[in-house]
């Protein structure tokens, strides 16, 4: 983790590899959650951020890295007084997006994936 200083005040970076198993979602997590509270970088809608970041972790561990224990999850937060980032990568193959059906269509708003299974 790195502390630093900028025109806008602190800014705290972190950047993690992490394996490709579904249960190291829950304890990262609930570690990174309690980073944040303490930082307060998040003082309304943390609840969110934790859900985006476990989805985003199981999505990038299941459809991503296939559950392979060689793959790795990549994740960067970075947070500063007025702005909060989180990206999640994985060693997948990756998609094309135009190929992909559109997840707020009303046929695949309830899927459990985001798209209707075929």
């Amino acid at each position: 983790m790195t502390i630093a200083h900028d025109q806008g005040g602190p800014c705290i970076e972190l950047e993690c590899s992490l394996p490709s198993e579904v249960t190291a979602i829950f304890p990262f997590v609930d570690k990174f959650m309690l980073l944040i509270r303490k930082c307060g970088c998040v003082p309304e809608g943390e609840s969110d951020v934790e859900i985006a970041l476990r989805e985003a972790r199981a999505n990038a561990i299941i459809h991503g890295n296939h559950e392979n224990p060689r793959k790795h999850v990549h994740v960067r937060f970075r947070c500063k007084a007025d702005e909060v980032s989180i990206a999640v990568k994985d060693e997948g193959r990756g998609f094309d997006i135009n190929k992909t059906a559109d997840p707020k269509a009303p046929e695949n708003i309830g899927s459990v994936h985001g798209v209707a299974s075929t």
